[in-house]
């Protein structure tokens, strides 16, 4: 529960009251603790915080060309990023979780507080609009050293897939979750990965969607460069 019971604290932080405090909560809430969670919140809010960092990368990076842009933007809205914005905002003492979660470390799970933050991004956008979403994002990542020359080295699947998709002109890639197995607690992800312009679809598995997603581009990559180097397209 949050300090005093109340979500003050965290709407302090965002810097936004809620005219609907159902919004909020439903953002806070996990899938293991109740089947009305934040979901499709999160999927909202994804979108909203892609376009948003865009947004501010146009204008913060100026010059850059749009490769360069890409890759800042992989690295800003990866989760690894996404979970340190979100203990700024103390997100683990809002996050509602079943019991069982709670006893295997979720409060502290990078990918559940992560798509939390995502969520509350989402909530915001339909609470007051992409203007108000907008300006959360932008304050959110204020004060981090954004630059051109953010590490590109030791990228992640999904961002090494999308460069190579990009260098060669192709579109980005789609993901679907195929499968949710296990308990509420210990869910494991079934992920595709498809790219329609090759007709190639790859599945990855992994304990959240993101982990699965990660897992699909990683296969897709090795059946890509195996196909480079015989020639093929």
């Amino acid at each position: 529960m949050p300090v005093n019971g109340t979500l003050e604290g965290l709407q302090q932080g965002l810097q936004h009251t809620f005219s609907d405090q159902a919004l909020l909560k439903l953002a806070l809430t996990h899938r293991s603790f109740s089947s009305d969670h934040n979901e499709r919140l999160e999927f909202l809010g994804d979108s909203v915080l892609n376009l948003s960092v865009a947004d501010l990368l146009f204008g913060r990076l100026a010059h850059q060309p749009e490769g360069d842009l890409s890759r800042v933007r992989a690295n800003l809205v990866k989760q690894e990023t996404l979970h340190q914005l979100a203990l700024t905002l103390n997100l683990p003492l809002y996050i509602r979780l079943g019991d069982g979660e709670v006893r295997s470390g979720g409060r502290q799970r990078p990918s559940i507080l992560a798509d939390a933050l995502e969520a509350l991004i989402g909530a915001v956008y339909l609470d007051a609009g992409f203007d108000r979403a907008r300006a959360l994002v932008h304050r959110l990542f204020s004060g981090l050293d954004i630059n051109p020359h953010m590490q590109a080295i030791g990228k992640d699947p999904k961002t090494e897939l999308q460069e190579w998709l990009q260098a060669r002109k192709l579109r980005l890639p789609s993901y679907q979750v195929i499968a949710i197995l296990g308990e509420a607690h210990k869910q494991t992800f079934d992920v595709a990965c498809e790219i329609v312009e090759l007709s190639l679809s790859q599945r990855g598995v992994g304990g959240s969607r993101r982990a699965g997603e990660q897992a699909a581009a990683a296969a897709m990559l090795t059946v890509l460069k195996a196909r480079n180097s015989d020639g093929s397209h």
